[in-house]
């Protein structure tokens, strides 16, 4: 590989997490959005040598455009994208397709609009449009019975606030593994949310891990360090949203694991 390429891959590298974010998300698990990336690095990355042995012209194209961590980002958002053809929702009333990555993208990936534009390949006043259009119909979906499994007192109550904003019930807060488990049994939550590290309490990966053996619920799981939990080589979570969040990127998240994200064709 040719100097000109060594940085735009390393870039390409850097983005994996996110990318594997984004994917998962949308497709609602982590193999289909994991093997997602997978096709959409092989599209960004192009073939590294023609038949003859030189450099394919549009790789060495390719490397150019990937100079900056940013623009790898969004190459490749939208290449994951072009993989998902958009599609309306099936009832005619839930978010569409292209609604569900535009607001992935500029409330989980934390995008502009701009940024998500290029990566729908839409002007920003239609993204900007679609977007709002978008959370206009998030506002008005079905809410969910929520347990919150996080071990500091204050956090816990601004997450529960966030929660109910956006419309759901809070059937329980959860400080430690056990307390989890036994709200889970008692409750059946439709949704849970779950910070990774519960301190003297536990782990919260380890909580929801006996959640599921019992309950086939969705999860999200909130950190702080998101790349920690997006590395592609062991068994990880689908949903993985970043501390501090606002309630456009709870409210996508909790419809995205409700509804198992969008159906692969």
């Amino acid at each position: 590989m040719s100097a000109n390429g060594a940085e735009p891959r390393a870039a390409l590298i850097r983005s994996l997490p996110y990318a594997r974010r984004f994917a998962r998300a949308l497709v609602g698990g982590q193999r289909a959005g994991d093997a997602l990336v997978a096709q959409a690095l092989r599209k960004v990355l192009g073939p590294v040598t023609a038949s003859d042995g030189q450099q394919d012209d549009r790789a060495a194209a390719a490397a150019e455009e990937l100079a900056v961590d940013a623009t790898a980002r969004i190459a490749l958002y939208r290449a994951i994208g072009r993989l998902v053809p958009d599609a309306p929702e099936a009832d005619g009333e839930g978010l569409s397709t292209l609604g569900r990555k535009l607001l992935l993208l500029t409330s989980l990936e934390e995008l502009g609009i701009e940024q998500a534009a290029v990566a729908t390949d839409l002007d920003p006043d239609r993204a900007a449009q679609e977007v709002e259009r978008a959370r206009e119909t998030l506002r008005s979906r079905a809410t969910e019975r929520v347990l919150i499994i996080e071990d500091e007192p204050i956090i816990a109550m601004d997450i529960q606030a966030l929660v109910e904003g956006c419309g759901h019930t809070v059937v329980g807060i959860a400080a430690s593994e056990d307390e989890a488990v036994a709200i889970a049994e008692a409750e059946k939550p439709g949704l849970v949310l779950a910070d990774i590290n519960l301190g003297a309490g536990g782990d919260g990966t380890a909580a929801v891990a006996r959640i599921l053996e019992r309950h086939h619920t969705p999860v999200i799981f909130v950190t702080a360090y998101p790349e920690r939990l997006l590395t592609g080589e062991a068994v990880e979570p689908a949903f993985v949203i970043t501390k501090p969040f606002d309630p456009t990127t709870l409210g996508i998240a909790t419809y995205q694991a409700v509804t198992r994200g969008v159906r692969l064709r």
